[in-house]
């Protein structure tokens, strides 16, 4: 037996296409277009060198207490990690040690068979329906755990709250992870589920709704006990997950309720019109719940979309997997930007007819 026996070897998760230039319109990796909050400009001219030089509070005892206030929760109710991979990773190897599998959709964050595998965690993948949506009553099986994005990801559908509590109450032998990493772009989150059931983990991000994803913060809500499990694992793991800096500059961006509403008022409402748009030019796109469209074009495939809008320096994301492989996932930018991606797919589709 040689040494190569003995590696792990995995599938790794496939992000988005990082452009190596500035002069692009990027709409592939559901970032913000708006920068972060006021105060966490404010709080970066107050940074010095002794946030370099002293390690950071393992706690992250000032993050925690923004986040637990900005949700009228205690703090011993918040865990948080170097973005909600890193939440979701370690709820992974805190909650799914059972030989049962656990259940997630068939089509939705592509990180999540990567944990397993590399947890070595049985999973089954539970198809969506004809619609692409999640049916409750497809996750009444025995199983390890489950886990799964509201809104869904790249679909943006959204399950009202009485669906996924359907799904945590007829599963309470199971730890039920709901990954809201989208909530904030017009859904109704399942928090208030964590004080009525001792089964739920709420995860959400800094990434996407407040503008940080460079920052990298995720957070779990759950009850005092999940997240005290989740803290022991992590101890054991690393102490210091999170920096100085990243501390403080997290919880200026959680103090700020007013900004988070107005910037995704505004992504919203830039939603709205481009669907609009993209429907008048032959695209079909179901309502989204997120900063970002899922769209299938009447004639022309998705990868030639694609490939046609790299050309002009639009990037969008398009996956090469069943059932969605003529789908585009369209990250919502600035009004500017999705003018110009509807006039540029306007003039490619017009000269294609």
């Amino acid at each position: 037996m040689s040494w190569k026996d003995n590696i792990r070897r995995v599938v790794p998760y496939t992000p988005g296409e990082q452009p190596k230039t500035t002069d692009v319109i990027k709409l592939n990796t559901n970032e913000n277009p708006y920068p972060p909050a006021p105060g966490v400009a404010e709080t970066m001219k107050t940074l010095g060198t002794d946030d370099l030089r002293l390690y950071p509070d393992p706690a992250a005892s000032e993050l925690v207490h923004a986040i637990a206030e900005h949700y009228g929760l205690r703090d011993s109710e918040v865990f948080v990690g170097v973005g909600s991979d890193d939440v979701l990773a370690m709820s992974f190897m805190t909650f799914f040690n059972s030989e049962k599998p656990i259940l997630f959709p068939d089509i939705t964050y592509s990180f999540y068979d990567v944990w397993a595998d590399m947890l070595r965690i049985p999973y089954k993948k539970v198809p969506l329906d004809e619609n692409l949506h999640i049916r409750a009553e497809d996750y009444r099986e025995p199983n390890g755990g489950i886990v799964f994005p509201n809104p869904n990801a790249p679909t943006g559908a959204l399950l009202p709250v009485e669906t996924v509590e359907e799904i945590v109450k007829n599963n309470p032998d199971s730890i039920v992870i709901v990954d809201e990493a989208y909530i904030d772009f017009g859904g109704v989150s399942a928090l208030p589920l964590i004080h009525k059931y001792d089964n739920v983990v709420i995860t959400q991000t800094f990434s996407k709704s407040r503008g940080l994803a460079g920052l990298r913060i995720g957070y779990a809500m759950a009850s005092e006990p999940l997240i005290h499990y989740l803290n022991d694992v992590k101890y054991s793991f690393n102490s210091y997950t999170m920096n100085r800096m990243t501390i403080r500059l997290g919880a200026a961006s959680a103090r700020d309720s007013e900004y988070l509403a107005e910037t995704c008022g505004k992504i919203m409402k830039t939603r709205a019109k481009a669907a609009e748009e993209l429907r008048r030019l032959g695209f079909h796109c179901d309502d989204s719940y997120s900063n970002f469209l899922f769209v299938t074009h009447e004639r022309v495939p998705a990868k030639e979309i694609f490939d046609f809008l790299k050309t002009k320096n639009i990037f969008v994301r398009w996956f090469n997997q069943d059932r969605i492989r003529n789908y585009l996932r369209v990250t919502i930018g600035t009004d500017e930007q999705m003018e110009t991606l509807v006039r540029v797919l306007a003039d490619y589709l017009s000269e294609r007819a």
